[in-house]
């Protein structure tokens, strides 16, 4: 397990992915409650998601800003891009992330591109492959983002100096 990321330490912005209204039908008729997918980060390689259940909106997305608190990861990049394509998978979700160059901007869709933004990618393409679920497409991303390694980390990883690496 990755050491945990202080947030109090960080300068987070909060972005509200997804509120959905979900419903139990009781004895004396529907109860309804909320659901919000939040994604904070600082735009500088650090970003978490949470998801927060309450019977009001706000506190729903309160509870949601909470949880991504606790979840914040640190993202490699290169530059304005990331080192390498990937494809995250969670669920019936996947992502695909390439890098671009540099100009490009972000090519994301809506969910995918709120996660993008909070880790402070400038350029790159993404493609949702499979489900388009909202929580899935987050938590896939997330686990794409994770999976990122600079030259440096492998590198460092297997012993050896970047450029015996590259080649």
């Amino acid at each position: 397990m990755a050491q945990r990321i202080d947030a109090a330490t960080l300068d987070l912005k909060e972005v509200v992915v997804d509120v959905k209204s979900v419903s139990k039908t009781v004895k004396g008729g529907r109860v309804r409650k909320f659901t919000a997918l939040v994604v904070v980060g600082d735009g500088n390689g650090h970003v978490g998601w949470g998801l927060g259940k309450a019977s009001e909106r706000p506190e729903a997305v309160r509870k949601g800003i909470e949880d991504a608190k606790k979840n914040i990861i640190e993202v490699s990049l290169k530059g304005t891009t990331i080192p390498h394509e990937v494809i995250g998978v969670f669920g019936a979700g996947r992502v695909l992330l390439k890098p671009a160059p540099q100009g490009t901007g972000v090519i994301a869709g809506g969910k995918v591109r709120s996660v993008v933004d909070m880790v402070g990618i400038k350029d790159v393409r993404t493609k949702c492959l499979r489900s388009n679920n909202p929580t899935n497409v987050v938590k896939a991303t997330f686990e794409g983002l994770k999976s990122l390694r600079t030259v440096e980390q492998v590198a460092k990883m297997r012993d050896k100096t970047p450029e015996e690496i590259i080649g």
